[in-house]
């Protein structure tokens, strides 16, 4: 496992292995397509903790609402405004420039524990969710 690793969650995130304690978050390239544009975009205040597996943000965009599901539990310790005001960043490049936040987290182990690039591809076409 090493820096720069990118893992995913079944809710449709992707997080990135920062440092030892760092990562940052951000919807799949999968996600964004789905919900089409991004028009509003809430996320938590620097400083909250994030519970994994429990709803941190919300997003409004051309195909509904949706809440967005943690991954991991940890403190946020950044977020990207950029995406707040602009959140067509986060269709243009939801990999890259279209980050939500960076969390500190406790241990590595959630980390380890969601899937890799390969399971997580394996996962969209299991439940049919590939992109086209």
């Amino acid at each position: 496992m090493g820096i720069g690793e990118v893992r995913f969650s079944r809710d449709h995130m992707w997080v990135r292995l920062d440092d030892e304690i760092r990562v940052t978050l951000g919807l799949t390239d999968y996600l964004q397509e789905k919900m089409g544009e991004i028009y509003s975009l809430r996320l938590p205040d620097e400083g909250e903790e994030l519970i994994k597996d429990e709803v941190f943000s919300a997003l409004e965009a051309q195909n509904g609402r949706r809440e967005l599901i943690s991954p991991v539990s940890g403190e946020v310790v950044d977020l990207n405004y950029e995406a707040m005001e602009v959140p067509e960043i986060i269709n243009e490049d939801p990999l890259s420039e279209g980050w939500l936040l960076k969390v500190e987290l406790p241990s590595l182990q959630e980390f380890e524990d969601l899937l890799s690039e390969e399971e997580y591809e394996e996962y969209l076409s299991e439940e049919g969710l590939e992109e086209d």
